[in-house]
Formats: structure tokens, sequence, C-alpha cells
């Protein structure tokens, strides 16, 4: 099938206005053919009209994701990150979805990422308490059947929580006789894990015409053993497929180095690098925690920097040296993190928030993120941390055509002043009129096309009301853990490292 975009104003980060055109906008199968003015309208083919006040932009990528909490939306008070998982993802195995469950849950972030022009989304999906095959299918399923793009892995630790927190002997003083929770193995094994990646990646990865592909996710480098890393490495080599590591989100990470002989006085980006397992294809996720060692190896890696800032700013982590990071070239891309830590899963306000939070870093202005670079970090950064670069990420001949039409004749475009200051710090997704994956129209005027948004909603709450007694009773089940918890969190608050990432101090 083929799309004609007519007279619409084109994203060109390389033109002085940010623009250009009006032109038109040939698509044909899942490829941008043609841009270029006054363009015949070939036989068969869907015109769609931008009237010269349409700007047509590259689909936004959401660099990570949790999936598994797209239904807890506003169902947690913000808390400091290692806190905020025990009453996010409690440990109760009356809370294993059904495969109906993972099918809509995910299905629900589907539909509001497509809605405000979002193609693309690197899911980094938690299931607990393990992952099956059947979740997984569940879980592919919704994204191949939603039309959007993804990028699918297991994000499961393996180690015990000993093993992967900071000041532990106090925290066994807190538990007291419960304390023995600290050493309960993993749900799932190395083992098991790795085949679960064996059935992601040979039933999905390619699949859906190549829009769903299989990533592979360690969670943090502290969850996992070194061999188990080691074997998910091999998988990303092998495949050619993005690695997840969440590194240095929290303090308490920070303070791993010293306080987990295993990590011999190291920061855990030093740790991952010393075993050989810092790479272009690794996402360093949120890297906030991190000082200029852990910046230059990251930089000397080639790899990317997915900065959640919204999520950053809800659990309380911090904010991540951006300039230090762009300064080394190093890539960053933008992400949401999951709808529970950021209670909607809108990448136009992560990027505004990208736009404005650096800016109270005690850094001269000059340094302060421009809205060039946060869009950079909004499609280049992201089409590099997918390992899609020159397919994602701009309007031009031979790009997919992931693309989302934005009304211009709206309050945050009037008048025009600005493009690109009014795409990050105006624009909120509602004048996403049209959005394209692969080619197809996938939505439309705020709806998708590819499913029954009215029965999914109503299926949806009918299903999660009913399980949300079961949620709270493993919520009060884990708010006994909470005094041990807090005291390992302000231990590490406590502690020197060197360096702060906190704003507004006492």
């Amino acid at each position: 099938m083929s799309v004609l975009l007519h007279d619409v104003l084109v994203y060109d980060r390389s033109a002085p206005a940010g623009h250009t055109g009006p032109l038109d906008v040939l698509v044909v199968g899942d490829r941008i053919e043609m841009v270029a003015p006054h363009q015949p309208v070939p036989e068969g083919a869907r015109v769609v009209e931008g009237r010269g006040r349409h700007l047509l932009v590259p689909g936004l990528i959401n660099a990570h994701f949790h999936s598994p909490a797209n239904h807890l939306k506003g169902s947690v008070r913000s808390l400091p990150l290692e806190l905020f998982m025990l009453f996010e993802s409690p440990s109760d195995e009356r809370l294993a979805p059904t495969p109906r469950e993972a099918y809509l849950r995910t299905m629900l972030g589907a539909v509001e990422m497509l809605q405000r022009g979002v193609t693309s989304v690197q899911d980094d999906a938690f299931l607990m308490p393990f992952p099956t095959p059947e979740i997984v299918d569940a879980v592919a399923q919704a994204y191949a059947d939603s039309g959007i793009r993804a990028t699918l892995a297991l994000d499961q630790p393996e180690l015990p929580e000993a093993e992967k927190l900071p000041f532990v002997a106090g925290m066994r003083r807190a538990l007291g006789p419960r304390a023995g929770l600290l050493d309960e193995p993993a749900p799932a094994s190395a083992g098991h894990l790795l085949e679960a990646y064996a059935h992601l990646v040979s039933t999905w990865h390619g699949a859906a015409d190549d829009r769903i592909r299989a990533a592979v996710s360690v969670s943090a480098p502290q969850r996992v053993s070194p061999e188990y890393f080691a074997a998910l490495d091999d998988l990303a080599e092998r495949f050619g497929l993005p690695l997840y590591a969440h590194l240095l989100e929290t303090k308490p990470q920070r303070t791993l180095g010293t306080e987990q002989p295993r990590f011999a006085g190291r920061s855990l980006v030093r740790y991952t690098a010393d075993l050989g397992l810092l790479k272009p294809h690794t996402n360093v996720i949120h890297a906030v925690w991190v000082d200029d060692d852990d910046l230059d190896l990251i930089a000397e890696a080639g790899a990317t920097i997915a900065h959640n800032p919204v999520s950053n700013l809800r659990l309380g982590s911090g904010v991540m040296p951006w300039r230090a990071a762009i300064g080394r070239g190093i890539p960053v891309a933008l992400g949401t993190d999951e709808a529970i830590c950021d209670d909607s899963i809108n990448l136009w306000t992560v990027a505004k928030t990208a736009g404005l939070i650096h800016n109270v870093a005690g850094l001269d202005s000059d340094d302060w993120p421009t809205a060039a670079e946060v869009l950079d970090a909004l499609w280049l950064g992201g089409a590099r941390a997918q390992r899609r670069e020159g397919e994602l990420g701009a309007v031009r001949p031979g790009m997919l055509a992931d693309l989302a039409l934005l009304d211009l004749h709206t309050i945050a475009f009037t008048p025009l002043n600005d493009l690109r200051e009014q795409l990050v710090h105006c624009e909120d997704g509602r004048d996403v009129v049209l959005t394209m994956v692969a080619g197809r129209i996938v939505a439309e005027h705020g709806h998708v096309t590819t499913v029954d948004e009215s029965a999914l909603l109503d299926e949806a709450r009918e299903l999660f009301a009913a399980k949300r007694p079961l949620v709270e009773s493993a919520r009060q089940a884990s708010a006994a853990l909470v005094p041990a918890y807090q005291g390992m969190v302000r231990a590490a608050a406590g502690t020197d490292v060197g360096f702060t990432r906190w704003v507004g101090g006492r």
C-alpha cells in the first residue's frame, strides 16, 4: 500500500528553521520512497492532506520502558527506588499474570504510546515471578497486534537480595527472624532464564515483518552473576541485539562498590567494563550516580545512555550529568521508564523534563541542554539505542516509515516562533493527528485504528479491578520489610561518595 502525505512541513534537524517544505512525502510499503514537492498521486494510494500547516516528524522512540506495570499507574506514592520496588512488584505468586492479563496490560501501554506518536519502544519486561513461554508470547503478540515497533527483553535477576544490596548487615539486624528472606534464591535460575530467551529469540526476533525484535537484559550488573551476564552478552553479539543494564540509578547502587566485597571498590560501570561487557550494544539505563571515570568508560565503549528524567524525579534518584555525557560524545536516548513511575507513558513530557531539569545542575547556562539536543536524543539517540541507526529517527528516502503528523494550527504552535523550542517545551502529544509504523497508519485523531479501544478499556478495567485486592494484600505484606530497606537507603544517603546528584540539598 502507498500513502502520500501531501503538502506537509517536514522536520529537518539541519534546516535553520527546523523544517523544510511544504513537501510531499511518498511512502511505499514500509519505507519512505520520496520527499519532494508536487508529487503525483500513485494509483490506489491514500492521500493525507497537510494543507501546509501539519508537521511530519520521525516517530518518537521510547528507549526505556517496563510494560508489566502499565495497569498500576497512580497506585504507589513517590519513594526511593529500593522502597518503591517493594510495592511495585511484590514477591507474591498470586500476582503472576494470566496470558490474557499480560496481553491486556501490554496493549494498554501500546495504545497510549501510539496515540501520542510513539512508534517504537524498548520494553525491558520484568515478568514476575519468572517468564514463561505463554507470557512472553502474550506480551509480544500484543505489540504485534497493536502495530507498534517493539524490542523486547526479559528483565529478571538471578541472585538473592543479599548479593544485590549494600549495608546488608544492618538489614539483617532490622529484619531479625525474617533475615533469611535476603538469602532466598531468585525465582528463576540462569538456566531457566536462558531457556526463556531461547524461546523469545527463536519465536519473536524478526516477527511481524521485523517490527518485533528481541533484546537481552541483565536488569543490573549487581543482580546477576558474571556468567549469566556473559551468556546474555553472547546472545547480543550473535543476533545483533541491544543489551539493557540499569547502571548507577540510585545512591545505594553507588555505595555497592565499597559495601559489596565482590565489587572490590569499583563502581558498577568499572566492574562491567572490567568484565569486558561494556560494549556498543549496551544500553546504560539511568547513569545518574556516575563519575567522570564512569563516563569515560561509557564513551570509550561506544555505549548509549537511556535517560529517564521523569522517573528519576518521581523516585528521587537524582539528576543525570547530561552535559558531561554529551560533551564526551556519548549518545543519549530518552525513555519514560514504567507507567507506575511516570504515571503516564508520555515521551513528550519526558523531552520537556530533559530540557528543564539540567538547568538546576549548577552549570553555566551555556551548558544547559538545547532544544535541538533534546530532539536529537529523542530521535537519533533512540535509534542508536535500538540498533536501528540509519533506519529510524529521520524523515528521508530509504528510512523506515515510522512517522507522526502534528497539527500546527493549535495553541502549542500559535504563533510559530521557534519550532524546536515549541516541540520540546509546548507540545504534550495532544496535537498528534496521525501515527504511522512501517508505512501503516495505526492511529488517527487520538485513537488507535488497530484495536477496539473501548472494548479493550472495558475488559482491562474489569479484569484489573478484580485483581486489585490481591495487589493490596501483597503490598501490605511488603510493608513489613520497609524498616530494613529504609535503613539501607538512609545509610547510603549518609555515605560520602565524593559527589552528589541531588539538587536543593539541605
